[in-house]
């Protein structure tokens, strides 16, 4: 993971929830944590990281994903058992 990766990590673990964060950077980093994304119809893309597995919708026209993208993010993050204690 580069450093960058790991900004992106904190922005979405970080307390209040953060709505800064470019969705190409969040993509990045699911490439980092041995993510497999698989493009979906419109905007949609499927992630799957440690068998776990999500839908999330890019956001358009902006690139900058909302508190609510953010909060899902962090829940599939949880939830696919990835360690922010390496950060």
């Amino acid at each position: 993971m580069n450093s960058k990766q790991k900004k992106t990590m904190e922005s979405i673990i970080k307390d209040p929830i953060q709505s800064n964060i470019e969705w190409v950077d969040i993509e990045s980093l699911f490439c980092a944590l041995g993510g497999k994304i698989i493009e979906g119809s419109g905007s949609r893309i499927r992630v799957k990281i440690n068998g776990v597995r999500a839908v999330f919708h890019r956001p358009h026209p902006q690139k900058i994903a909302d508190k609510g993208a953010v909060n899902s993010v962090r829940r599939f993050l949880e939830n696919a058992g990835v360690d922010y204690d390496g950060i």
